[in-house]
C-alpha cells in the first residue's frame, strides 16, 4: 500500500471542542471539518454539519470575526437498546478572522445535505486583473 492509499482511507473522527471557559448550555460542541477553496474573485468554505438544519444553523459576522453555529440533533424515534451509536449530536461551533481582502457585505450562505456553503467574495482591490499597456 502507497503512502497515497494509506492517506486515502484513515477517517477523521468528530472532534469535540474543548472549551476555555464554562459552557452556559448542556451536551457536546463539536468543530465542523471544513474545506476553503480561493479564487481570483472568492473565497469558499465549506463546513460538514450533519444533523443541522437552517432554523438551527447562525451565521454570525461581527467584529470581522465570522461565527458558526447550528445545533445537530436526531429527531428520529427508535425503539430498543443502543448497540453501537456513532452518531454525536450536540452543537458545531467554529469562528474564523476575516482580512479585509473580503467584501463583507456580499457575503452568501447556503445549507445542503448537511454542508454548510459560504462564499466571500473579495473586494475589487484584490481582484488580480492585467493592466494594458500602450505604445506611447
Amino acid at each position: 500500500m502507497t503512502d497515497d492509499e494509506a492517506r486515502e482511507l484513515k477517517v477523521k473522527e468528530k472532534q469535540e471542542v474543548r472549551a476555555s471557559g464554562e459552557q452556559t448550555r448542556p451536551g457536546a460542541v463539536f468543530s465542523p471539518d471544513v474545506d476553503i477553496f480561493e479564487s481570483d474573485t472568492e473565497i469558499t468554505l465549506l463546513a460538514d454539519m450533519p444533523g443541522v438544519t437552517t432554523d438551527k444553523l447562525t451565521v454570525d459576522l461581527r467584529d470581522d470575526v465570522l461565527t458558526l453555529t447550528g445545533d445537530a440533533s436526531c429527531e428520529c424515534e427508535l425503539t430498543g437498546e443502543p448497540l453501537v451509536i456513532e452518531y454525536g449530536v450536540g452543537t458545531y461551533y467554529r469562528q474564523f478572522t476575516l482580512s479585509d481582502v473580503i467584501d463583507q457585505a456580499k457575503i452568501t450562505a447556503e445549507l445542503k445535505d448537511g454542508v454548510l456553503r459560504l462564499v466571500l467574495p473579495k473586494v475589487l482591490k484584490a481582484t488580480p486583473r492585467k493592466i494594458r499597456v500602450s505604445i506611447g
